[in-house]
């Protein structure tokens, strides 16, 4: 009579033990004298240095139903790439600075390939915002997913001083709105996009080349979602609000920092729209209404400011955009994009 095993059941510990390894080492290079406990032990310790009176902001979230576009063309370090970015600009909302970084990952059978490039795109993304990968948690659970799919949720933390908080208080009427590019469709509307290219019977449709696009329809899906901690970060006290333009497309993202009675007036043609939203557009039939409740249409992040101030945000960043203004709010809409 045969003895049952881990292995039997297909948890393979030897396989986890060097992947292990490999996590200690990835996690390594993006750490700081801040960071206090080694890899191996039961939870990740971060010395909170450097504020008078912090307060810690977080933020959780997962790259969605784009990990089947990665796991369909094999590219896995995009995705690490896409779960720390989006993480942390969520955080960037409030005006804090990343501190440290956890992961879920959770897949049928460990394959140590996937986890070695997924792991190498995290630790790319949290080093460029200086960011502590400090610890998290891979399960190999079989039986819980179909073939090639996975789990791949991020944890972020990180800090700002009460003073400096960004709430969107501030707003005013009449305040500018600065739209800066996404750089494409980053981790939201995958559903609509695999719907629309049938890739569930067809995965060839990912090969396709387009006029407007320099490679592939699934090349350019793959395009990590755009961090933007480097690049707002020296003039995050001159903004009073900031909008992560995620899932619900500026409609549901940019009222979540205007206050009470306010509303976002947008000039469609003050900023580009990626070739990629007008093949989807154009693919599926989508009306526009519908693709501007679910994608980022071109505009990765929406800032408000007095108008005094765009200028020598501009000066600091380069590609913001003057996109609309801040109105009084008539009857129930709260975003208008409005043709120029």
């Amino acid at each position: 009579m045969s003895h049952e095993t881990y292995l039997s059941s297909g948890v393979d510990r030897v396989a986890f033990e060097g992947i292990k390894e490999k996590i200690g080492a990835f996690s390594r290079i993006t750490h700081g004298p801040q960071v206090v406990s080694a890899m191996g032990g039961f939870a990740g310790m971060y010395r909170l240095e450097g504020y008078r009176e912090p307060v810690l902001v977080s933020s959780t979230d997962s790259v969605g139903t784009k990990l089947k576009v990665g796991s369909i063309l094999g590219h896995y370090e995009s995705l690490g790439v896409d779960l720390v970015n989006l993480n942390v600009n969520d955080i960037l909302t409030q005006g804090a600075k990343p501190l440290f970084f956890l992961d879920y990952i959770s897949m049928d059978s460990l394959e140590p390939q996937r986890m070695e490039a997924l792991l190498r795109g995290m630790a790319w993304a949290c080093r460029g915002v200086g960011c502590a990968l400090i610890g998290g948690e891979t399960a190999q659970t079989p039986g819980v997913y179909m073939e090639d799919a996975f789990d791949l949720v991020g944890f972020v933390v990180g800090a700002v001083e009460r003073e400096s908080m960004i709430d969107g208080s501030a707003i005013r009427e009449g305040d500018t709105l600065l739209g800066i590019p996404s750089s494409g469709v980053h981790t939201n509307g995958f559903s609509l996009v695999r719907h629309i290219f049938k890739l569930e019977e067809d995965r060839s449709a990912l090969y396709r080349h387009y006029d407007a696009l320099k490679h592939t329809i699934g090349e350019e899906l793959l395009i990590p979602h755009r961090c933007y901690y480097p690049l707002l970060g020296p003039v995050l006290p001159m903004i009073k609000g900031m909008a992560h333009i995620t899932g619900g497309g500026l409609e549901g993202n940019v009222p979540r920092v205007l206050p009470s009675g306010l509303a976002a007036r947008l000039r469609l043609g003050s900023w580009e729209v990626n070739p990629v939203f007008n093949i989807i557009q154009r693919e599926g039939n989508v009306e526009w209404d519908e693709m501007f409740r679910v994608f980022n249409m071109g505009l990765g992040m929406v800032l408000a400011c007095d108008p005094e101030a765009v200028s020598e945000i501009q000066s600091a960043v380069p590609d913001a955009r003057i996109v609309g203004e801040v109105s009084r709010q008539v009857g129930e809409e709260r975003v208008l994009i409005e043709a120029q």
